[in-house]
């Protein structure tokens, strides 16, 4: 069942590139007493995700923190070295965006929000999301219908906010 407005997001395992390597951080530490746009793309370095979905993301974190967002954070079911490669070539800042991964799938799947991309040779994804999260609970999502690009962008999450 796909998670809904008003329930907490589950307690799951995620990773980051840091200096020192792929490091862990559950989603209790990035939710916890935050505001948070969360937003999951099919794949990094896929092509909407990467001309459209992670730049609108960039373009308006300012815009998103100036409406009460403390932090935003890029999924996707890719390795952190993979999420790492791609902030760096779309000139991403981890002040700015929190690239994250979901190499197993973990949370999409917690989340009910996985996307059968075996046709492309990508396996089980993530759906095109967003969401906003306060400490831990669902406040807004918005979930593309497949092959679209639409209620999760982030001008889309700004109108709403």
């Amino acid at each position: 069942m796909t998670i809904q407005i008003g329930d907490r997001v589950p307690s799951i395992s995620l990773a980051r590139a840091t200096p020192d390597g792929p490091r862990p951080i559950t989603t209790d530490e990035l939710l916890a007493g935050k505001t948070v746009a969360l937003f999951a793309v099919p794949g990094a370095f896929t092509p909407t995700c990467s001309a459209r979905h992670l730049p609108g993301f960039k373009d308006h974190a300012a815009d998103l923190k100036a409406k009460g967002v403390d932090t935003i954070a890029c999924v996707s079911v890719n390795d952190a070295f993979v999420m790492q490669a791609w902030a760096e070539s779309q000139g991403i800042d981890g002040d700015d965006i929190l690239m994250l991964a979901d190499g197993s799938g973990d949370l999409t799947r917690a989340l009910g929000l996985t996307m059968d991309a075996k046709g492309f040779g990508m396996g089980e994804r993530s759906q095109r999301y967003a969401m906003v999260v306060r400490d831990g609970v669902v406040e807004r999502l918005d979930v593309d219908a497949g092959g679209e690009f639409k209620v999760s962008s982030a001008e889309h999450l700004l109108a709403a906010l």
